[in-house]
């Protein structure tokens, strides 16, 4: 009796122990940051992911809510896949601050026209940022929003490459003023990431600041960490694509050629002549022959 008693408290010894293991374990997505001051996901935990089927009368897509974790949050997204016998390239979709995943749909529908299946995020804070706030999270050694929110973008494509309907070999990522932000760094993070469309977007040019005439060396970094301009050259040779109308108001079009300008080889620009900040339909033509060219077809 006293040898069973021993082994069952050896044995739920083992478990509990077990069970301190797991919860002491560092999250698997945990960030650091290069000598250069650029930041990198080395792991990503296991996809968690729900699928709620969505009413699909009036269209030949399939179109699904889709809700992941991501570090502890949850994401939510809208899965379009256009009707096909095989297996589809796909798209991160990330939109402009304020915009929904659902008010992403006009685009997500166009996309899908050209044989290509999306998921448009509802990103957090619906893709606004706080820099300041971001900063002092940094300064306190916490994971700024905006590091969350190109993590949140990996994750999704993790989604993406879980469908049974999809070509995870053939994954990019379209994201639109702030949006694009998040989708030049994650692709830059991520190899596996065909490329990267940008509409209506820049970064923030803090390469031509002199770092000797910098007071604060933290909000330096901090600031480089978030500016695209940083990680935007370690996408080549994957193709690197800017759709920028000349009159746009809220980005202006020379910030976007700066940007443009670091990105390596292969790339392309399109300046379209609108007033329009964000997609307008002077594009599509552009979109779609990029996106050929991105998924090799």
């Amino acid at each position: 009796m006293n040898q069973t008693k021993t082994a069952f408290f050896f044995v739920l010894l083992l478990v509990l122990w077990g069970v301190y293991g797991i919860l002491q374990t560092p999250d698997s997505s945990e960030w650091t940051m290069s000598d250069e001051g650029l930041i990198s996901y080395p792991k990503r935990g296991d996809v968690v992911y729900s699928i709620t089927d969505m009413d699909n009368t009036g269209t030949s897509d399939t179109l699904k809510l889709v809700s992941f974790e991501s570090q502890n949050v949850v994401i939510n997204g809208l899965l379009r896949i256009p009707g096909s016998d095989t297996k589809v390239p796909a798209v991160v979709l990330l939109p402009g601050a304020g915009v929904t995943k659902e008010n992403e749909q006009g685009l997500a529908s166009i996309i899908s026209s050209m044989g290509y299946a999306s998921i448009a995020l509802d990103q957090r804070n619906l893709g606004g940022i706080d820099p300041q706030s971001d900063l002092e999270m940094f300064k306190t050694g916490m994971e700024p929003v905006e590091y969350s929110m190109v993590y949140d973008v990996l994750k999704a494509t993790d989604v993406l490459r879980a469908q049974p309907q999809i070509d995870a070999g053939n994954i990019a990522v379209i994201g639109s003023s702030n949006g694009g932000r998040f989708a030049i760094i994650a692709t830059a993070l991520d190899p596996a990431i065909k490329g990267v469309i940008g509409i209506s977007t820049s970064g923030y040019d803090t390469d031509s600041i002199n770092p000797a005439r910098v007071s604060d060396m933290e909000a330096y970094t901090f600031y480089r960490s978030i500016d695209p301009d940083m990680y935007i050259r370690q996408i080549s040779p994957r193709r690197v694509v800017m759709l920028h109308s000349f009159n746009d108001t809220i980005i202006p079009y020379g910030m976007a050629q700066k940007t443009f300008g670091k990105a390596g080889e292969s790339k392309a620009m399109y300046n379209i002549t609108d007033s329009t900040h964000g997609y307008t339909s002077s594009m599509q033509p552009y979109l779609e022959q990029e996106l050929r060219t991105i998924f090799g077809f």
